[in-house]
């Protein structure tokens, strides 16, 4: 109906000079009476021309009137087979409130139906209409629909208003006086209720008097069971089978809204056959051949968030088509191959939408055209992508499990063959850069590692309560030498921000990395802003997937004003291995670590950026008011520095690791067993001579794991202390080491100082 209701500026031109069509008339009448009397033939000829001049533009007027009489005509016949039987009084009306349509209820139930404007109209039942029309107008106009329930002076009524084309807007009008009498159908289009067993529970009239009578199940409807919505479907009607467009809509409990649309999969569609076209209820696409959008209902423009796509491409409106639209389109309209949706992107600046399309091929005055039938799959989408990222962060975790596990013990028996060679070699050694080199390279492959971890969540956190504003305070030189002379870092905080617990290492980390990338965006320099605050949630918080839940947050934002991030790229750059930055720049770890970091503290992190404009992360952890207790004064050791003495059983199913830790345990004067399982430690135990100072065991080993046989050991031993080893995380079996008395925790890789003070802490 885009082309039916609106009115050009011409035409309200012509509207408004129609009535002084006559007074032209009479003027070019006066003129050329006086020309003919006047006695000058110079003055003569120019009335004579003045009067030329307005008769033939009241012609013109009268001409005018008789082109806008006619369309005016066609609107009010297109109007009145739309809306001349139903029973809700309907106004159809110009944008500056003029009526050019009112239905035969209207006239019936209006007490001023004789006015020539809507707010004339409502006059009787409203003191003030005309600020109520104004309101409701613009939001129609911003938003396609809208609707305000009002107290009138009969009661109450309801009155809604939808945008119809670009200048001419469809008012319902429904009061509690006027409720439409039983049998009466506001909906013109076959429609029923279907329950969770395709039980029918209801069908209007119009559903009614095309299948013949009230139907229980869908199977007396349907032939072919199920239902394919947005697809033709074989139907049983009072007239045999006949084929049926059908649309499904979800409903609430279970239930669905189906559809009847035979006139849309008729063989042949007549052009007069597509008004009901804008008054449909779900979202609909007449489609050229070629893919060109001919019609669209305001449903679909709606979900596409554009007020006009007649002439555009469905590829200008949609993608993310495993193949080509083209080819799509061009393979349904000639109906090669099955019939079946496809979930497509729609291009839009605002937000993420997905539609579900099906299209429907329809042979329209001998011309191919299609029926695109749109569902809104938004909703599906996202839980299919968390769906997907819990898969990916799952995969992620068991790979970098298993990674750690292997991959630190090599770490672990590199670098500590590193420092067996250092003990004997001096800085005056030629080795000994080479060996320093080999160590650090060591402990970067080591940090590879734990990012990897941080992201699946599965590294091990030593959480404090602690205060942004001095943490940061420590960092800040730091982050002064990161961000280099071309960059400006400020930091703003609350004064009374409240604490938090978290890793201070790992959050530390996460603070470089945001204002390391932050520093890259600026490659000609600029400022980088850190501000924190206290946030209160008193509702939950609904943002890209995540839900954060009411209560009290502190928020660090890391604000630059780079380049900024593509939104196509923002949906991205929490994903390990993905990175904006060119070869050799970055390793795609640094965000996807600050994500797992966050998450496993139980904050959230979220970004804000545009092309441009700089980016913005936030970071929302949530306020522990716990008290801190005074940190314990180090201590300060000289383990491992002098000579040591007691005897250490050492299980570790890793020969370089093994071999390793015993060298470095005996070059500390330690008396070390050696055991490649935790069979071979059981078995030596059984020697009641033995005696044992600490176990040194591996967690994870073929067989027997380590926490399990230590179980066993100690139910004959239960004075020895012991030193668990792992490549995994500490709370893959922080549950068990909990059980165990007088155990502590050692991650690898580890240093031969590492190893060597915590047996000596253990042996004291």
């Amino acid at each position: 109906m885009d082309g039916v209701h609106s009115m050009t500026p011409v035409r309200q031109a012509a509207a408004g000079l129609r009535p002084r069509a006559g007074v032209i008339a009479l003027a070019a009448i006066g003129f050329a009476v006086a020309g003919w009397m006047a006695g000058d033939p110079l003055m003569q000829a120019v009335l004579v021309l003045v009067a030329g001049t307005l008769l033939a533009t009241a012609v013109w007027v009268l001409l005018l009137h008789r082109s806008e009489t006619r369309s005016l005509a066609g609107d009010r016949a297109q109007f009145a087979r739309l809306l001349e039987h139903d029973t809700i009084p309907c106004f159809v009306t110009r944008a500056d409130g003029g009526i050019l349509y009112r239905n035969p209820a209207a006239s019936a139930t209006l007490p001023r139906m004789q006015a020539e404007t809507l707010a004339g109209a409502l006059q009787g039942d409203l003191a003030n209409p005309g600020a109520i029309l104004f309101r409701l107008q613009s939001r129609a106009s911003a938003a396609g629909a809208a609707q305000e329930d009002l107290v009138i002076r009969r009661g109450h009524m309801r009155l809604s208003v939808h945008r119809s084309g670009e200048d001419a807007f469809l008012w319902r009008y429904e009061s509690s006086a006027d409720r439409p009498p039983p049998g009466a159908d506001p909906v013109p289009l076959p429609m029923l209720t279907v329950g969770r067993k395709d039980t029918v529970l209801f069908m209007n009239a119009a559903a009614r008097q095309l299948v013949g009578e009230r139907v229980r199940t869908l199977e007396r409807l349907c032939p072919a069971l199920p239902l394919r919505s947005g697809q033709v479907n074989p139907i049983l009607t009072r007239d045999g089978v006949i084929a049926c467009l059908v649309v499904e809509l979800e409903g609430m409990a279970g239930r669905r809204e189906v559809f009847l649309l035979p006139d849309m999969a008729a063989p042949e569609c007549q052009a007069d056959g597509w008004p009901l076209f804008d008054d449909l209820p779900v979202p609909l696409l007449k489609l050229g051949r070629d893919g060109t959008v001919q019609m669209s209902n305001l449903p679909a423009r709606d979900l596409l968030g554009v007020g006009n796509c007649a002439g555009k491409a469905l590829g200008e409106l949609m993608e993310g088509l495993g193949r080509s639209i083209s080819d799509w389109l061009d393979d349904a309209a000639a109906g090669r191959g099955t019939v079946h949706s496809e979930f497509m992107r729609i291009r839009r600046d605002d937000k993420e939408v997905f539609a579900q399309v099906t299209l429907n091929r329809v042979i329209e005055e001998g011309e191919t055209v299609l029926i695109a039938v749109l569902s809104d799959a938004t909703k599906l989408k996202s839980l299919e992508a968390q769906f997907v990222q819990s898969q990916k962060m799952q995969a992620i975790g068991q790979l970098a499990g298993g990674v750690a596990h292997d991959f630190n013990n090599l770490l672990t028996a590199i670098s500590g063959h590193c420092d067996l060679l250092l003990l004997r070699h001096d800085q005056g050694d030629p080795d000994y850069a080479d060996l320093m080199q080999i160590g650090q390279n060591a402990n970067r492959a080591a940090a590879l590692v734990n990012q990897l971890l941080a992201y699946s969540r599965k590294q091990t956190l030593r959480p404090q309560i602690m205060d942004l504003r001095d943490m940061l305070a420590d960092l800040t030189h730091l982050l002064n030498r990161l961000v280099g002379e071309k960059v400006s870092l400020t930091l703003s905080h609350d004064p009374l921000l409240a604490t938090i617990r978290a890793d201070k290492r790992q959050l530390e980390q996460v603070l470089m990395n945001l204002v390391v990338n932050a520093r890259d965006a600026m490659p000609e320099g600029g400022d980088i802003r850190i501000a924190t605050e206290n946030l209160t949630l008193e509702t939950p918080l609904r943002r890209d997937r995540a839900v954060v839940a009411p209560g009290r947050y502190v928020s660090v934002k890391v604000i630059d004003a780079g380049t900024g991030i593509a939104a196509d790229k923002l949906q991205k750059i929490f994903e390990p291995f993905y990175t904006t930055k060119r070869t050799g720049e970055g390793t795609g770890l640094g965000l996807s670590t600050a994500y797992g970091i966050i998450k496993q503290t139980g904050g959230f992190i979220f970004v804000d950026s545009a092309p441009g404009d700089g980016a913005t992360f936030q970071l929302l952890l949530p306020v522990h008011d716990i008290p801190q207790q005074p940190a314990p004064e180090p201590e300060v050791s000289d383990a491992g520095q002098g000579r040591a003495d007691g005897v250490v059983l050492l299980v570790e199913d890793e020969a370089p690791v093994r071999a390793f830790a015993s060298r470095a345990l005996q070059l500390r004067g330690f008396t070390v067993l050696e055991a490649e399982s935790a069979e071979a430690a059981l078995d030596l135990l059984d020697d009641p001579d033995l005696k044992v100072d600490v176990f040194v065991s591996d967690v994870v080993m073929p067989g027997i794991d380590g926490p399990s046989w230590v179980q066993q050991a100690l139910q004959d031993r239960p004075g020895v202390h012991v030193v668990f080893v792992s490549g995994y995380a500490e709370e893959t079996f922080a549950d068990t080491q909990t059980a165990i008395p007088n155990s502590v925790f050692l991650p690898k890789p580890f240093s031969l100082t590492e190893l060597t003070e915590t047996v000596q802490r253990q042996m004291a």
